[in-house]
């Protein structure tokens, strides 16, 4: 069965990584993904074309609509018979012409595949999203989200209610960040963070994961404990206006941007606490991956999907209470020691890998009626 995935992009985030981890995982020898993208460079790239993969390129519709619009079609009409099924993953329904491709040239089965549960782009790709909201059912056989609030964001009632519509966890490798203290000891050790109370957050630098909030809170945290510090891991549009909010704040010295890495499972066994104080997500893999890792995690209440609250070190708080009380959570953690937690709830609430493959591929080689 081969399947046409689109999602992937130059950026490892949640969405990707949430693909890679299924793609890592599915059966190989009755399975192969191909990959439709739209930038020159592809996260993962070697590790895709390592597990069998093809990658198709065409430009962003954003760039050159004619273009797009061209290699799009050409791109479709020359892989007609080839693919079993698209699975298409997105963060807004602006634009569903890779389902509509799909469904000109025959491919039987195609899956839409929701990852927020609000809009991050500009006010015409909103408008967009509501119109197609109301017409995806006419293009899409299989209704995905990621949490229920990702599902009510892009679906309607009548599919929410419908026998297609399905909760495709944001599983993990659960053994790759289970909480080992050899490891805390090496990484703290490596990074200098050994006398230091590490405040942790892993995001894309975007308004949406709120790292202005954290750097406002951290700056209050640092006066009361100098030793504390605050590691950001991840890129994005807004580094340099971080960057420059904590050279304002005075703690540049105690702020570190780490970027992209792929040490990250290494990197949580390190920190002190985890603090994602995003205004909206669909379900974020970071938080899950921490509470894997038996970090402390405080967590935007409200904004957070409530089901990714799986462990007895699990903190939510209202942003609207405001970043003197946020700050004085995370102060409560110092000196705390890191408890190893029962993982048996991450794995019973279906985010771990190894339990969730079986259901995504039997809905993968679902014939649809």
């Amino acid at each position: 069965m081969r399947v046409l995935v689109f999602g992937i992009t130059d950026n490892p985030g949640g969405v990707e990584a949430v693909i890679m981890n299924y793609y890592r995982y599915v059966d190989n020898k009755k399975i192969q993904f191909d990959f439709l993208c739209n930038t020159k460079i592809v996260a993962y790239e070697d590790e895709i074309k390592e597990l069998g993969g093809n990658i198709y390129r065409i430009p962003m519709r954003s760039k050159n609509m004619t273009a797009y619009k061209t290699q799009l079609r050409h791109f479709f009409d020359s892989h007609i018979g080839v693919f079993d099924a698209i699975w298409v993953n997105v963060c807004s329904l602006a634009n569903i012409d890779y389902l509509k491709e799909a469904k000109r040239i025959g491919i039987p089965t195609r899956i839409i595949h929701s990852h927020n549960s609000k809009n991050m782009d500009s006010w015409a790709r909103g408008i967009l999203h509501g119109l197609n909201k109301q017409r995806i059912k006419n293009y899409a056989t299989q209704f995905w989200a990621c949490s229920q609030e990702a599902g009510k964001w892009f679906f309607p009632n009548s599919i929410l209610k419908g026998k297609d519509y399905h909760i495709i966890h944001n599983a993990i490798d659960i053994k790759k960040y289970e909480f080992n203290l050899k490891i805390r000891d090496g990484v703290r050790e490596q990074q200098n963070w050994s006398k230091k109370f590490v405040i942790g957050n892993v995001g894309r630098l975007h308004f949406q994961k709120n790292q202005s909030f954290l750097l406002e809170t951290f700056s209050k945290v640092n006066k009361v404990y100098p030793q504390s510090i605050l590691v950001l891991v991840g890129d994005g549009e807004d580094k340099n206006e971080l960057q420059k909010k904590a050279s304002i704040l005075g703690i540049s010295d105690s702020v570190f941007f780490l970027g992209l890495r792929s040490d990250i499972p290494a990197l949580l066994q390190g920190f002190d606490v985890f603090v994602f104080p995003s205004v909206f997500e669909g379900l974020p893999l970071a938080v899950i991956e921490a509470e894997a890792a038996s970090l402390p995690v405080i967590a935007s209440q409200g904004a957070i999907p409530p089901e990714v609250n799986m462990s007895d070190n699990f903190s939510f708080l209202p942003l609207e209470s405001g970043s003197d009380v946020w700050a004085k959570k995370i102060l409560g953690f110092i000196n705390s020691a890191r408890i190893k937690q029962d993982l048996s709830r991450i794995i019973e609430s279906g985010f771990d890998i190894e339990s969730e493959i079986d259901k995504f591929s039997t809905l993968l080689e679902m014939k649809n009626e």
